[in-house]
């Protein structure tokens, strides 16, 4: 028992018709980690974090990658020491106990849950403007947006949600080897706006550097700053984590793991410099943070209209690979937290195929009606949140059970361990403190609603619980 609740045992054998089939290699898990975190972020984000810093936005995606890279780095140590689906959930379990493990999985619904629907809503734009632009086709306004700006509903939002909520059904398997296929899409057509922009950068473009300072800090209501820009953006780093929450798939986990988690992370932060370098270099930061879809209209700038239209329709296919991840992560997150009892037993069943299709069903329903009615850029704040909450827990998991199982075999060690957990701990915390004061208050709320909720029911039907009264003290 620790100060926190019951502990988890590092490693233990779940029932039969309980457990996820090993069907991942490590090139599975590498393009999932890469297509989790090469999306909306990319895409969308650069002309918004361009406009809250200018230039300095380089800045802003080197810090995250920073702060990611030594998040990346905690990740793989854990999930390899303990090879099971739940991630920063189960990782906090193990260390700190059941109830900082509830308040982890009830900030990862906010990180994997909403931004699935940010991507979704991210999503939804790009199709409308591609049918608008490339063939002249209008949809009905009603059902492009939500109530918030005066439509009925987000459709393309909801139903390209649910679509990735069927392919999931199929099996894990069979979804990460799709979403190889459109990583290669996502990083061939980002690669070709890095070969034609490249030439095009004008040294002015980058004077003054940080236009708004280093710091965030309100104007007229809203935060600016290089740290204001990196708040936002970080989201643009979503995904390797959601490689770790399938450890229990993976085939290999000491090989899989580590090449999956720390190989996405390289190529994506690589692939983020040099989009964001080359975007602003080639326009301006005004005319970027103008547009909704920066990279296509960075291209139409530079006299390249069918290499846009490409750009935008590589995106069209591509992103939902990112709602693929999102809601995959989110599903086991919700299928282990069932397991354990803290949520009904009634989700924790999977398959003939080893997935675990009611809570998938149920993760897909509940992502849909928040890309269909929530507005885009209040979700990517939330997600946000959770996230870097997520990231401190696993950092501090780390660190406890280096102290406490230091003669523990380790696939995989953090090197520089306290740094590195510091670093990350720090950074997110500086993070969180530079979102705006609505997103940290909302954060605060839904922890407290967790709470309740645990007290009210995963309490008196945790599973560890169970078997501590049902085993005779020694």
């Amino acid at each position: 028992m620790g100060l926190f609740g019951p502990l988890k045992p590092l490693r233990r054998v779940e029932e039969d018709g309980k457990t996820l089939a090993k069907t991942l290699s490590w090139p599975h898990l590498m393009a999932l980690g890469i297509g989790g975190i090469i999306g909306t972020g990319i895409y969308t984000l650069t002309g918004v974090g361009a406009g809250l810093a200018g230039p300095g936005v380089i800045i802003s995606f080197a810090l995250c990658g920073i702060v990611c890279a030594c998040a990346a780095l905690c990740y793989t140590e854990m999930s390899t020491l303990i090879p099971t689906a739940g991630s920063a959930y189960t990782y906090s379990y193990s260390s700190m106990g059941e109830i900082v493990a509830w308040v982890v999985g009830w900030a990862l619904i906010l990180e994997y849950s909403l931004a699935c629907s940010t991507v979704a809503v991210g999503w939804s734009a790009h199709l409308v403007g591609w049918l608008e632009e490339g063939i002249g086709l209008h949809l009905p306004a009603f059902l492009l947006s939500g109530p918030y700006a005066g439509g009925l509903v987000n459709l393309p939002a909801v139903v390209v949600s649910l679509a990735v909520m069927g392919l999931l059904l199929i099996g894990a398997r069979e979804s990460a080897t799709l979403n190889i296929i459109l990583v290669i899409v996502k990083i061939v057509a980002l690669g070709a706006f890095v070969v034609l922009g490249f030439p095009a950068i004008q040294a002015g473009h980058y004077d003054p550097f940080m236009p708004f300072g280093f710091l965030a800090h309100e104007v007229g209501g809203e935060k600016l700053g290089v740290m204001a820009a990196a708040a936002i953006v970080f989201f643009a780093f979503f995904g390797f984590d959601a490689v770790s929450t399938s450890a229990e798939e993976a085939k290999n986990p000491g090989r899989d793991l580590t090449i999956g988690i720390l190989g996405s992370m390289g190529v994506s932060t690589l692939i983020y410099m040099l989009v964001a370098a080359v975007a602003v270099g080639a326009v301006g930061y005004q005319d970027i943070a103008a547009s909704g879809e920066p990279l296509p209209h960075v291209l139409r700038t530079l006299g390249q209209p069918l290499v846009a239209s490409l750009v935008g329709g590589a995106a069209i296919v591509a992103l939902p690979s990112v709602i693929l991840v999102m809601m995959y992560g989110q599903s086991r997150i919700f299928f282990v937290m069932a397991r354990d009892g803290l949520l009904p037993q009634a989700v924790a069943k999977v398959n003939a195929k080893g997935a675990p299709a009611l809570i998938t069903l149920l993760t897909g329903i509940f992502v849909a009606i928040f890309a269909g009615f929530i507005p885009l850029k209040q979700i990517a704040e939330l997600s946000n949140a959770g996230t870097l909450i997520a990231f401190v827990a696993v950092a501090l998991s780390m660190i406890i059970l280096r102290r406490k199982l230091p003669d523990m075999q380790r696939t995989f060690k953090t090197p520089l361990y306290w740094l590195v957990g510091l670093i990350t701990i720090g950074g997110c915390i500086f993070i969180f403190s530079s979102l705006p004061i609505q997103s940290q208050l909302f954060t605060l709320i839904w922890m407290a609603i967790g709470l309740v909720f645990y007290f009210s029911f995963g309490r008196w039907n945790s599973r560890l619980r169970k078997e501590a009264k049902a085993t005779p003290a020694e």
